[in-house]
């Protein structure tokens, strides 16, 4: 039996309910820890309303700089995408919160933690893989898997028979998780895939009918596979994904609406809005293209889904995971440049790119007369990569 458990604590329903219910089950303390990873919530709130409802000790810990540098920019440099079009918002989130975690369930001689996922999401994976990663031997209670509760309705009801202060009505139409790189909507009136998200449910996105009738032209620099600086201006890591995040989401740029295979098994639809984040994907893409040697770029290409994946499915402290990201690191040294982006109305178009060292010479691809490619050469090139097709084809002639 555990005598002190750090909670994950968001200030929610289910975590103020898991702050009453492990200190009974378990009789021991619970320290609440909360991160702030640009949710903007007021996490003071949160700290109050973790004391109020039992715990003996509440921790906010601002971790902002730590889940843009370490965790998303490592991820674009990758162009993670998974299944092509979720670009890892709360995937990416979890190892940050989780590495948090760890640090402070050590320092405040906890011996369990615990979290408020359920047991049919990813979420419960990816706290529980890190958790492992730092401490081999740690408890991990996760009350969803073990609390006789079936719904939000008995949670309600516990916080009225417990006197729990926490404001909660049984009508939730979906759930939603923000950081900086995202916000994700879920479950609810979502659960149904043919209906469309409802227009007021968007925080970060305008409805790009309603988008600003000009587009507006940004250009990103990048240095190995970083974004540094925006219309000519230097910006550290937080401060870029926060602007671009303002200036794209008046442009309608970053809504996704995914049905995507969960790790447990099961489809699930998500509704995403990633503003920056997608523009940040499209500048990355752009440099990429005139500072990447073809081989090079394809074999990055080939590995993106096996990384999106391994994050996704919670392997971001795995050895494979940070095999590649040495990869893709290296890959990316040579991406430095510069982007120029149009934002129109949910659309983000590609205007222009240069680099210092760029592999793009307009000598050899000119139409006009030049003396550095002979297209003479083309002839024995053709021939030889159509060989083995003309054997095929001699032999199933006879």
């Amino acid at each position: 039996m555990p005598d002190r458990v750090l909670l994950a604590y968001s200030g929610g329903l289910d975590t103020s309910v898991a702050v009453r219910w492990i200190a009974e089950t378990y009789r021991c303390e619970v320290v609440c820890y909360c991160a702030d990873i640009g949710q903007d919530e007021d996490l003071d709130a949160a700290r109050a309303k973790a004391l109020a409802v039992g715990a003996p000790k509440a921790i906010v810990e601002d971790l902002k700089l730590t889940f843009v540098r370490d965790y998303v920019f490592p991820a674009l440099r990758a162009g993670a995408l998974y299944e092509g079009q979720y670009l890892l918002g709360t995937s990416l989130a979890r190892p940050c919160i989780a590495a948090g975690m760890m640090r402070a369930a050590e320092a405040e001689g906890c011996n369990a933690i615990a979290h408020g996922a359920t047991g049919k999401g990813n979420d419960q994976v990816r706290f529980e893989l890190a958790a492992y990663h730092f401490r081999p031997g740690i408890k991990i209670i996760a009350p969803w898997r073990e609390w006789t509760f079936k719904g939000r309705t008995e949670l309600i009801a516990y916080t009225k028979q417990h006197g729990i202060p926490i404001e909660a009505t049984a009508d939730k139409p979906y759930s939603v998780d923000r950081n900086l790189l995202h916000t994700s909507y879920e479950g609810g009136v979502l659960e149904d895939p043919w209906r469309a998200p409802d227009a007021a449910m968007f925080q970060r996105t305008r409805d790009p009918a309603k988008a600003p009738d000009v587009p507006r032209v940004i250009e990103i620099e990048l240095e190995r596979g970083d974004a540094v600086a925006l219309d000519g201006q230097r910006l550290g890591p937080v401060d870029m994904l926060a602007k671009l995040n303002a200036i794209a989401g008046e442009h309608g740029v970053g809504r996704v609406d995914l049905v995507e295979n969960r790790f447990v098994g099961m489809k699930s639809r998500g509704v995403y809005e990633t503003p920056g984040g997608t523009v940040l994907h499209a500048a990355r893409a752009a440099v990429e293209s005139i500072t990447l040697d073809r081989e090079l770029l394809r074999l990055r290409q080939d590995l993106m889904p096996r990384y999106a994946a391994l994050v996704y499915n919670g392997f971001w402290f795995a050895p494979e995971r940070e095999a590649l990201q040495r990869l893709v690191d290296d890959i990316a040294q040579a991406v430095t440049g510069t982007a120029r982006l149009q934002l129109y109305k949910g659309g983000v178009t590609v205007l222009g790119r240069k680099a210092p060292r760029s592999l793009y010479r307009p000598d050899i691809v000119t139409f006009e007369e030049d003396a550095v490619y002979d297209q003479r050469d083309a002839q024995g090139f053709i021939k030889l990569n159509a060989l083995r097709m003309r054997i095929r084809s001699e032999l199933d002639k006879n």
